[in-house]
């Protein structure tokens, strides 16, 4: 019994350590797809307590030598993460010292079976695909926003993909 009570207060501790961090430095949320061959990064999104999710789509985030969010892993193989850090500096002035990246097992396993090909389908089929927010049409964030608001959350499955590899952690 004082074991779970233990783990209880350090799973706390955590959960407290994260909302304080989020507060000082937005966290950047990776979807990276490693299903097509090379890893390539098709959504975004930048968390912090008081903004919650503003997503990001990363074929309009630019790192200064003018390669996108998308092509991290082309452009900089030894250090994709920084040059996500840096994309975020040039493009949104906000620089992220955490990264999370999801792979598409772990995005189905905590949003539901399908999500990705929701997302696909809203952004391509679902009149989604533009990207001009300043006259009002669909945005992928809103693509995003459309396909889990269908979906379910199961925040069982967060550790569970953790331990599993498929959501990873990167310090910039």
């Amino acid at each position: 019994m004082k074991t779970g009570k233990t783990i209880l207060g350090i799973i706390a501790i955590i959960i407290i350590a994260f909302l304080l961090f989020t507060m000082t430095s937005p966290i950047l949320i990776l979807a990276e797809d490693t299903d097509e061959g090379d890893p390539g990064v098709d959504m975004a999104a930048k968390f912090s307590v008081l903004g919650g999710f503003e997503w990001i789509y990363p074929g309009n985030s630019y790192h200064p030598n003018g390669n996108t969010l998308h092509d991290i892993h082309l452009f900089s193989p030894n250090n994709p993460y920084g040059a996500a850090k840096e994309v975020m500096e040039h493009t949104y002035k906000f620089s992220p010292h955490l990264i999370l990246s999801v792979n598409p097992e772990a995005a189905e396993s905590i949003f539901g079976a399908g999500l990705v090909d929701n997302i696909r389908a809203n952004d391509a089929y679902n009149g989604y695909a533009g990207n001009d927010q300043v006259s009002g049409t669909m945005d992928r964030g809103d693509a995003v926003s459309t396909a889990m608001s269908k979906g379910s959350f199961n925040p069982l499955a967060v550790p569970i993909q953790i331990l599993m590899g498929n959501v990873s952690f990167h310090f910039v």
